[in-house]
């Protein structure tokens, strides 16, 4: 299905996703592995004010260090179905594709947003790729493409420091 852009032009389909900004302030989120994914998101999510509980068995160094100084809470073991309960967002990020498969299914069954890192298309939202200059986030979702949503918002940040928007 083709829409209208605003500028008169015609453009494809792009991402099934509806994009919206996440408040996540005060609100309890759940990043179910210890690994990459979850260091480079963690991060992203304090500065959003979210309260981030970490359920893995083994964490990054990184953030090891969160939870040391506080800024995470870090129960180290398995997941539980429980550990869902009361959470507003999810990010299941672990190396078991048969973890993050019971975590996406918890938290549908609890109408909880949940990121599934290896297989976006199973889980209930995206994390798009987010750049940030001069005031402005600019954040850009492809269809299974992170490399090219990546490469995209490099170029409308720089877009955004040229203009001076």
């Amino acid at each position: 299905m083709n829409e209208t852009s605003g500028r008169g032009g015609q453009r494809g389909s792009g991402s099934p996703t509806y994009l919206a900004g996440l408040l996540l302030h005060g609100r309890r989120v759940v990043v179910v592995g210890g690994g990459a994914v979850a260091t480079r998101r963690v991060p992203k999510l304090l500065a959003a004010g979210a309260r981030v509980e970490l359920i893995s068995p083994e964490a990054d160094p990184a953030l090891r260090s969160l939870a040391e100084s506080g800024a995470v809470v870090w129960t180290a073991r398995r997941f539980t179905a429980s550990d869902l309960d009361g959470a507003w967002y999810v990010l299941a990020a672990t190396d078991s594709a048969e973890v993050n498969a019971a975590v996406t299914a918890e938290a549908e069954q609890r109408h909880t947003f949940c990121v599934r890192a290896d297989r976006a298309d199973s889980g209930s939202a995206w994390t798009p790729a987010t750049g940030e200059a001069s005031g402005v986030t600019v954040a850009v979702i492809t269809s299974h493409d992170p490399l090219r949503a990546r490469r995209i918002r490099d170029r409308l940040v720089d877009v955004v420091v040229e203009e001076g928007l």
